[in-house]
């Protein structure tokens, strides 16, 4: 049975439409874009007012060795963020730049490996603001298991504004 924080297409329970879902319906990013039918569509939720999601991971995400790759823990980590960040600028008014779908862009992610990741479990994904400003926004995520972290990214989002 699906939770209220599900990675799978559309929602379950009250938990109604997703951030990403609300705020940029036509995104087609690998990890959180709601219109590629061939990723990973995470959908994140505010919940007492930490950004939260719950991601089931493929058994084609495996590292080799059982557990879930580094890459799509870090992509996890970026597009969860990217909920948290493009949420705040929504609330702030900070729109997206004419002819652009967000308004930030990711301009640096130091993800820390701290345990191995189950592969075929549900896990729990967190999000908070560190620091909140127009031109830039901090985000500490973290993915959960067992009462443990498995492993922590810290990013620097930039508003994104395109040079000709």
């Amino acid at each position: 049975m699906m939770s209220a924080m599900s990675t799978e297409t559309g929602t379950t329970d009250d938990a109604g439409p997703s951030i990403q879902q609300m705020l940029f319906p036509d995104m087609t990013c690998f990890g959180c874009g709601p219109a590629n039918p061939d990723g990973l569509r995470l959908n994140s939720y505010e919940v007492d007012g930490i950004v939260r999601a719950t991601f089931t991971p493929w058994p084609q995400h495996d590292n080799g060795g059982g557990y879930l790759n580094g890459g799509i823990i870090s992509t996890v980590l970026d597009c969860h963020g990217a909920a948290a960040v493009m949420l705040e600028a929504d609330r702030r008014g900070w729109k997206p730049a004419p002819g652009q779908d967000l308004a930030y862009v990711t301009a640096g992610l130091d993800v820390r490996f701290r345990r191995p990741t189950p592969l075929d479990e549900p896990l729990e994904v967190t999000a908070e603001l560190t620091a909140v400003d127009e031109p830039e926004m901090t985000v500490v995520c973290a993915i959960s298991h067992g009462g443990k972290t498995r492993a922590t990214g810290t990013a620097v989002w930039k508003r994104w504004r395109p040079r000709t």
